[in-house]
């Protein structure tokens, strides 16, 4: 994994889970929702990662 691609991720997925406890607190559903999806993405993009360097990992020495 890539250290940009990692730190995307990780990034990703601390902002969303800050919009999520926002929008929870002020009641914003909004918010909370977008803070969920940016959360996901941040979690989807951290698996496809691993996944890449899984597969290249057999093949390198």
């Amino acid at each position: 994994m890539t250290a940009k691609r990692k730190m995307q991720a990780k990034g990703a997925q601390v902002i969303g889970a800050m919009k999520e406890v926002v929008g929870r607190a002020t009641h914003n559903r909004k918010l909370e929702a977008e803070g969920k999806a940016e959360k996901s993405a941040g979690h989807g993009l951290d698996a496809a990662e691993k996944t890449k360097d899984a597969i290249r990992k057999p093949w390198q020495h």
